[in-house]
């Protein structure tokens, strides 16, 4: 059964893209199958090959949206600011491109929109995380919603707790670069998102996690358009069939990042 429109004025939906053009043609024929718009979509290329990028051109065409692109790749980090600066919206909603989003997710943004609109202290709402790195400390809240909590005491273990910020599916204000700053133009994603983590926790961030998040998006990576590799993470998949080095290891990354927290300016 179809659903019924469902139109989001006040946000802007901001795709980055870099060489993996049928997944973003894939994202977009889903949010078109679940009758999502938004007052604009914004797609900032990364400097895709041509192929690619012919294509990017092509859906263009088809689904009406903004294209920002540069002719170097200059990271993920360039691809988030360019396509911040362009949004003229109240609210960004931050969607990479091998992303899909699931019916429940409809519901959720209205939620999570909803919540940002009558509370000012929520900086991000994030509708999504890998299954082993969910945030690890949350205090139930509404709608669907927890609370990210985050604290230094050395009885939080979990490292993950530094990542309070996250580069997966979230909604933010059009504000937030004022607070947080601009995104680190590296490279390296993975530093690129540290960077942010580190600077949203220095600056009192305080946001909202789905409990439900794995109703709301599948990650999906195809062969012929893969994710990115992380070793760190293929490293720690490893080491936890051995628990006291896994143990060793997550209570090293705690204490390795907290360090770079406190030392952060």
């Amino acid at each position: 059964m179809l659903s019924l429109p469902q139109h989001f004025e006040s946000i802007t939906l901001l795709i980055t893209h870099f060489n993996r053009s049928h997944s973003l043609e894939r994202l977009l024929q889903t949010l078109e199958d679940l009758n999502l718009s938004f007052g604009e979509i914004i797609v900032s290329d990364g400097g895709s090959t041509a192929d690619h990028f012919e294509e990017v051109l092509k859906q263009k065409e088809r689904y009406s949206f903004t294209l920002l692109s540069t002719s170097m790749n200059k990271g993920l980090g360039n691809s988030i600011n360019v396509g911040q600066d362009f949004s003229k919206t109240p609210y960004l909603l931050y969607v990479q491109e091998d992303f899909v989003p699931l019916p429940a997710f409809r519901q959720a943004l209205a939620n999570g929109l909803n919540l940002m609109d009558e509370e000012s202290e929520w900086d991000i709402v994030r509708f999504y995380a890998f299954p082993w790195a969910k945030y690890p400390y949350l205090k139930n809240y509404k709608k669907g919603f927890s609370r990210m909590q985050f604290n230094l005491a050395p009885w939080y273990i979990n490292h993950h707790k530094f990542y309070l910020y996250s580069d997966h599916p979230h909604l933010k204000r059009n504000t937030f670069s004022n607070k947080f700053g601009r995104y680190l133009e590296t490279l390296s994603g993975d530093t690129t998102e540290m960077g942010m983590c580190r600077s949203f926790l220095k600056n009192h961030g305080k946001g909202l996690f789905y409990n439900d998040y794995k109703d709301l998006f599948e990650h999906v990576n195809s062969a012929e358009e893969p994710g990115q590799y992380r070793p760190v993470s293929q490293a720690s998949r490893k080491l936890s069939g051995i628990p006291w080095v896994y143990n060793a290891y997550l209570k090293y990354k705690t204490m390795k990042e907290t360090f770079s927290y406190v030392m952060a300016k």
